[in-house]
């Protein structure tokens, strides 16, 4: 099947645990309902309980941002991968160009004056 392009998949792969109705209650705010909301739940509720003492929630810190961390390398493989993708298009459209024939230019250039 040489004519099928590769496509890269969009998305994480981390499924998504915390319901909406979950995030509500917790009043996640939008910005933070990713994949890793279930994770920030507890933490907010341990630092609540806690009085935001930095040492105190180590653990359910380390677990978010590492799930954070996680989907952050993620995007960066996909849009890697999606560059490379692009870079192999062009390549191949430069090969399939007649040799020597010039692209006409999409702005004509000025006529000189004599």
């Amino acid at each position: 099947m040489a004519g099928e392009e590769e496509v890269v998949k969009l998305g994480s792969t981390k499924p998504m645990i915390a319901t909406q109705e979950e995030m509500v209650e917790a009043r996640v705010p939008l910005p933070y309902r990713d994949q890793c909301a279930h994770l920030l739940i507890p933490l907010n509720k341990c630092r609540a309980a806690e009085f935001y003492l930095p040492w105190r929630c180590e653990p359910e810190r380390h677990a978010y941002e590492k799930c954070e961390y996680e989907l952050v390398m993620e995007r960066m493989l996909q849009m890697q991968r999606i560059r490379e993708l692009e870079e192999e298009r062009k390549k191949k459209k430069a090969k399939q160009q007649i040799p020597g024939a010039a692209p006409i230019p999409l702005i004509p250039s000025p006529a000189k004056a004599s």
